[in-house]
């Protein structure tokens, strides 16, 4: 009987960011209002649109503009999941740059209320699978949700005041 070994094409990345909004504020950013995350973040993320669906439904289809890494991008993707109660968000990468390089690229959210303190963790889970050996892990990719989440951040709590 043949083994089966884990290729070393496939790859997950996670990360935690902390922020000092509320978990379902953060989260309701990527569900009810994607297209305000271009004025959240001007430097990341040039726009959102909704392809097809309805906002933070699952199954809907949404195109980000964005740059990274000092170069301008588009991904399609779709939602795959949401839990409110968790405030969890699930995209799956259909077309765009990234599949020039993965063969499948899936990102989730997941948002949590820090313990014993205020503000929140959020929490960025990266999946793929690269097209070959050659293709970088995606870690510059993670920075830039790092550096998105703070932009988010910033600008949530200033329209809190």
């Amino acid at each position: 009987m043949a083994k089966t070994k884990a290729s070393s094409l496939v790859g997950k990345l996670e990360t935690d960011v902390e922020i000092k909004v509320s978990a379902g504020k953060f989260h309701n950013m990527f569900v009810e209002k994607p297209h305000h995350v271009s004025k959240a973040t001007p430097g990341h993320i040039q726009n959102c649109e909704l392809h097809e669906g309805e906002w933070g439904k699952v199954g809907s289809v949404v195109i980000w503009n964005y740059v990274h890494d000092g170069v301008a991008k588009v991904a399609k993707e779709r939602i795959e999941a949401l839990e409110p109660e968790k405030n969890l968000i699930t995209f799956r990468v259909l077309d765009g740059d990234l599949m020039k390089e993965y063969k499948s690229f899936v990102i989730t959210i997941q948002v949590t209320p820090k313990h014993g303190g205020s503000g929140s963790i959020a929490h960025w889970h990266l999946e793929y699978e690269k097209i070959s050996e050659e293709v970088a892990h995606p870690e510059t990719l993670l920075q830039f949700c790092v550096d998105m989440s703070k932009g988010i951040d910033e600008y949530l709590l200033t329209e809190e005041v």
